[in-house]
C-alpha cells in the first residue's frame, strides 16, 4: 500500500497481449510497421493536400482532417504501446494516464464527427451539386472542423475528473498498453454509475449519432441516385462514395466489435479483448490513406506528381 496515495496510485502498469508475454519482442516488429505506415501515409495524404492547388476543395480538406486525426491517434497511442512491447517498461503515471486517455477518446470522436461531415459533403454533392460550392464553402468547412473538435474537447473534459475523484485501490494493472475510460474505472473499489452513465451519454449522443446520420445521409443518396436514369452516371456518382463507406467501414465495424465482445463476451479469453482494441485504435489510420490512395485518383495523381517535383 506504500505506493498509494489516498485516492489513487502514482501510477498505472500497462499490459500487453496476456498470455503472449515471451512473442512481445516479436511483436514489436509488427507493430512498429503499423505506425510507420499510419504515420507517413497520413502525413502524405496531409502534404498532397496541402501542397496540390486542384485538392483545394472541401472533399480533400475534410481528407485532411481525417488524416490528422489518424496521425493526433498514432501519436497518442505509439510511446506506451511501443514501450510496453519493446522494452516491457509498463509503467505509466497517474496523470500522464489521464491524459493519454482525454486525447485517445477525443481523437476517436473527432474522427468519427469528420467521417460524418465527409457524409454531409457526399450529399450536397450527389443531391444538390447545383449549390456545392455556395453551400461549402472555406468558411463553413472551417467551422465545421471547430465545431467537430470542440465537441470533442467539451463532451470528454470531464472524465479525467471523473476519474480523479473515484479511490482507486483494488489493482493498478491496466488491461491494456494504453489507457482508456472503462479501464481505469474499473480499478476503483466505490461506485462507478456516474461514470458508467456518462460514458454510455458519450457513446450514445456522440458516436451513435454520427453512425446514424451517417446512414441516413446515405439513404436519401441512394435515393438520388437511383433516381438518375443511366446506368452509368449513377455508377460515377455512387464511386464518389466508395472511399468514404469503406472508411466508415474501418472505423466503425472494430468499435461496434470491441463494444460487442465487452458487453456480451466477458466469457471470452482477455487476449480476445485486448487484439479488438488493438484494432480497433490501429486499423483505420493505416487503412485509411491506403483506401484513398487507391480509390481516388485524383490523390494518385497528385502523389505522382509530387514525388516527380522532388525527383526534380
Amino acid at each position: 500500500m506504500g505506493m498509494y496515495n489516498v485516492t489513487h496510485p502514482a501510477s498505472f502498469l500497462l499490459t500487453g497481449i496476456p498470455g503472449l508475454e515471451r512473442s512481445h519482442p516479436w511483436l514489436a516488429g509488427p507493430l512498429c510497421m503499423m505506425y510507420a505506415m499510419a504515420l507517413l501515409g497520413n502525413t502524405l495524404i496531409l502534404q498532397t493536400v496541402r501542397g496540390e492547388p486542384s485538392l483545394h476543395a472541401p472533399m480533400y480538406y475534410f481528407l485532411s482532417m481525417l488524416s490528422f486525426s489518424d496521425v493526433a491517434m498514432s501519436m497518442a497511442t505509439l510511446p506506451t504501446v511501443l514501450r510496453t512491447f519493446c522494452l516491457d517498461a509498463r509503467n505509466i503515471a497517474f496523470d500522464a494516464c489521464l491524459f493519454q486517455m482525454f486525447c485517445i477518446h477525443s481523437f476517436s470522436m473527432m474522427e468519427s464527427g469528420i467521417l460524418l461531415a465527409m457524409s454531409f459533403d457526399r450529399y450536397v454533392a450527389i443531391c444538390n451539386p447545383l449549390r456545392y460550392a455556395t453551400m461549402l464553402t472555406n468558411e463553413v468547412i472551417a467551422g465545421m472542423g471547430f465545431a467537430v473538435t470542440a465537441r470533442s474537447f467539451i463532451t470528454l473534459f470531464p472524465l479525467p475528473f471523473l476519474i480523479k475523484r473515484l479511490p482507486i485501490c483494488r489493482s493498478n494493472v491496466l488491461s491494456h498498453s494504453y489507457c482508456l475510460h472503462p479501464d481505469m474505472m474499473k480499478l476503483a473499489c466505490a461506485d462507478i454509475t456516474i461514470n458508467s452513465i456518462y460514458g454510455l451519454f458519450v457513446l450514445v449522443s456522440t458516436f451513435g449519432m454520427d453512425l446514424l446520420f451517417i446512414f441516413l445521409s446515405y439513404m436519401l443518396i441512394l435515393r438520388s441516385v437511383l433516381a438518375i436514369a443511366s446506368r452509368e452516371e449513377r455508377l460515377k456518382a455512387l464511386n464518389t462514395c466508395v472511399s468514404h463507406i469503406l472508411a466508415v467501414l474501418a472505423f466503425y465495424v472494430p468499435m461496434i466489435g470491441v463494444s460487442t465482445v465487452h458487453r456480451f463476451g466477458k466469457d471470452a479469453p482477455r487476449y480476445l479483448h485486448v487484439l479488438m482494441s488493438n484494432i480497433y485504435l490501429f486499423v483505420p489510420p493505416v487503412l485509411n490513406p491506403l483506401i484513398y490512395s487507391a480509390k481516388t485518383k485524383e490523390i494518385r495523381r497528385a502523389i505522382k506528381r509530387m514525388f516527380q517535383r522532388i525527383k526534380k
